[in-house]
């Protein structure tokens, strides 16, 4: 059993600085604490937890709101048992997307009287989220209000200090395109949209429009920084101490000028560059509040970056890149489970010994640098947490009698990969089956999927959930997203959910999305099968004049495990692609394996990839 944190104290402590005037203007009656750090980053540096801190809920995503009686905590289904596992009493878990559920607005406004004051950091609220939730606060006769010191710094003590790692130049060899040529179209773009100034504050955008890669934030190859795009200037504002003589010579190779500032300046900067400049401000509605705050409204420029469509769009360099590590990457991925299959006849193996014997086999690649994140290893009832963390206190055996769910990826230099596999080393049920059956059944239907350029992901994900609906089952997460080039794991503007993505540009040839559906039972097991998939031109019987039809190349090659499928249930097309598939990982991951030698690893992919039907 997990320790859970108490979390009494600090509540306590923390209501009283809601009302201390040393930090609040005037008392707040609630104080909101997001995810996420100035950026919006998904993921963050430990120095950022600030939710973590004060719920002791380590899930990636939530939002706590405090108010002087209760303490809240709204997550979405990947998280529901995660959260009650963690929380102590103090903390009520509000389940996002669950009928009857208030967002955090509607229950501040029901939970306190008018002319309460809600605060909130305006560094780490998005514009996106800022901007409805002071409607409706308003419209209840309450107040949003921005408290420039952050509470939580305040109260925790032992704040681990910011990361200041070494910045390291991505070469042409890798990214495809130089720096200075990704520019010149940002400012093509800034020209259309009137703006003379773009302020870029998602750290993997800054990373792939400077062809730079760091390591602030574990799993993601960012760094802390923001950049100011001018018709005649790139502005980068970073700790100097971070800045190699390899980045120098980068920039100069690349032919890029770049001023550099102080990472923390970037406030006093745009105020003072506003006034200068007669153009529009272009920043994304995703940015920060507090910086949003600093332009006047008639100058505001709130769409989307142009940078986070332009990199969703791989060039040939990146799609090589992203087609050759996933080879490697099943490689490594068959050398695991060839291994644990045999290995657990003979030895205890856990879901923490496994996973770094996964990290070892991938250790052993070319242009391996990391994870990219943290490995799901999870046996039996553990599958069922989606976002599952292994850890000594909930440390599982791996064993023949229950189904292992292993969901893990790497950060390779010429691309990222996110792959999930489940199989049975025993005798799984036929109910088991049948699910698991069900679930690659929706997997298939959305790979050999034919669909217009420019159709939204969201108008997909029925496909891969069909065949579980058709018995009355689904899953609570999204179907696919997209994957960064030797960058974030989870990248947008596109996915595949039955949630909109409101800035999804539509798939284009050269985009990379997974295809995830599952089914999971609480106490008792979890099922996932994910693959990347590239989105590539198709041939079709008939050819309209306007528009080009598109289908999915997958890119993974880890086999299937096929004594988990119930062949009756399968249709002919479904047993020619796995079939296909499985004819393709063969031929591409089989000579590595010889080559390196893991000839126990080829023997295992040969039976694995025996045609079924």
């Amino acid at each position: 059993m997990v320790n859970l944190k108490s979390t009494s104290h600090l509540l306590e402590k923390l209501r009283a600085l809601m009302k201390n005037s040393k930090y609040v203007q005037e008392p707040i009656q609630a104080y909101i604490v997001p995810s996420e750090d100035r950026h919006q980053s998904e993921y963050i540096a430990e120095c950022d937890r600030r939710r973590a801190f004060i719920t002791g809920f380590t899930g990636s995503s939530g939002t706590a709101v405090v108010t002087d009686k209760d303490a809240c905590l709204w997550t979405d289904g990947r998280y529901y048992l995660q959260a009650t596992q963690e929380m102590d009493k103090n903390w009520t878990l509000m389940r996002l997307n669950d009928s009857g559920t208030p967002s955090e607005s509607a229950w501040l406004s029901k939970v306190l009287p008018s002319g309460s004051r809600v605060g909130v950091d305006p560094q780490l609220m998005s514009y996106d989220s800022w901007h409805p939730m002071q409607t409706l606060l308003e419209a209840s006769g309450m107040f949003l209000v921005p408290v420039q010191t952050n509470l939580i710094d305040v109260l925790w003590e032992d704040r681990p200090a910011p990361p200041c790692n070494m910045i390291q130049p991505h070469p042409l060899k890798y990214s495809g395109r130089t720096s200075k040529q990704k520019v010149h179209d940002v400012r093509l773009d800034m020209e259309e949209k009137g703006a003379t100034l773009l302020v870029v504050t998602a750290l993997d955008e800054i990373a792939w429009l400077l062809n730079l890669r760091g390591s602030d934030i574990d799993y993601n190859p960012v760094f802390f920084s923001y950049v100011i795009v001018t018709p005649t200037a790139v502005h980068f504002f970073v700790e100097e101490s971070k800045i190699t003589s390899a980045v120098r010579a980068h920039f100069s190779q690349e032919e890029l000028a770049v001023t550099l500032h102080p990472y923390d300046k970037v406030y006093p900067f745009l105020t003072e560059q506003i006034p200068l400049h007669e153009g529009k401000v272009w920043l994304s509605h995703f940015s920060s509040y507090g910086l949003m705050a600093l332009i006047p409204e008639r100058k505001r420029v709130t769409d989307i970056s142009p940078i986070a469509v332009m990199k969703a769009v791989k060039n040939p360099t990146e799609v090589a890149g992203l087609v050759n590590c996933h080879v490697r990457d099943g490689a490594a991925v068959c050398c695991y489970l060839a291994w644990l299959e045999k290995e657990i006849t003979k030895n205890v193996v856990t879901e923490v010994s496994g996973a770094t014997k996964l990290e070892e086999f991938r250790k052993q690649m070319d242009d391996f640098v990391g994870l990219s994140f943290t490995t799901i290893s999870s046996a039996g009832p553990n599958g069922a947490i989606i976002h599952y963390t292994p850890s000594k206190e909930n440390d599982r055996q791996i064993t023949s009698n229950e189904l292992y769910l292993c969901d893990s990826g790497a950060q390779f230099r010429d691309g990222t990969t996110d792959i999930t596999r489940t199989v049975h080393f025993g005798t799984p049920t036929e109910y088991e089956k049948e699910c698991f059956t069900r679930v690659f059944k929706g997997q298939a239907s959305l790979a050999t999927a034919v669909f217009p350029e420019k159709i939204k992901g969201h108008y997909l994900d029925t496909l891969a959930r069909k065949f579980l609906w058709d018995v009355g089952l689904d899953y609570l997460h999204g179907t696919g997203h997209g994957i960064g080039s030797y960058l974030n794991v989870h990248e947008g503007p596109m996915g595949v959910s039955w949630r909109t993505y409101p800035d999804d540009p539509g798939l284009s040839e050269g985009m990379f999305l997974s295809n995830e559906p599952g089914y999971y039972e609480d106490g008792k097991f979890g099922i996932r099968l994910e693959n990347i998939e590239r989105v590539v031109p198709v041939e079709t019987k008939f050819k309209l004049p306007v528009r080009k039809f598109l289908t999915f190349e997958t890119v993974t090659m880890v086999p299937i495990q096929t004594k988990m499928l119930v062949p009756e249930l399968l249709s002919a097309k479904e047993i020619s692609y796995l079939n296909n598939y499985h004819g393709k990982v063969r031929e591409l991951v089989g000579p590595l394996l010889k080559k390196m030698g893991h000839l126990e690893a080829l023997e295992w992919l040969y039976r694995e990839t025996e045609p079924i039907g």
